[in-house]
């Protein structure tokens, strides 16, 4: 069974940083086609913060790559979510998630429990 897990979540100021983790069950990672972030605030659709593509670039959206940076460490086999620079208006619960079509069945997206990420002023 694909699981992902998210860590690295908390409490911080305006202004300080957060490194979120992403880890997938063993061997299932390198089945990722696609990995990223969405996050979801309190009211809020979910809504896309950064993604990976398997041997290619990262990219954030527009509205937050000059805070937030998506990376990836081979050797951990583990997805990050790099947030600079934060704001009350980050507060959310943040979710990673990848596509895969390890079982054959077509490309299905996996999700994390999420990882809540609260920011005070």
């Amino acid at each position: 069974q694909v699981e992902l897990a998210e860590s690295g979540g908390g409490s911080v100021r305006a202004g300080g940083s957060l490194r979120l983790s992403c880890a997938a069950t063993d061997g299932y990672i390198e089945t990722m086609d696609v990995m990223g972030w969405y996050r979801q605030a309190p009211g809020r659709q979910r809504e896309l913060v950064g993604t990976m593509t398997s041997g290619g670039p990262t990219k954030v959206v527009d509205s937050l790559k000059a805070r937030f940076s998506v990376s990836w460490d081979n050797e951990k086999s583990t997805l990050y979510l790099q947030m600079r620079q934060l704001k009350p208006e980050d507060t959310a619960i943040y979710y990673c998630y990848g596509d895969s079509d390890v079982f054959g069945l077509g490309p299905q997206r996996y999700w994390g429990q999420g990882t809540q990420v609260t920011v005070s002023s």
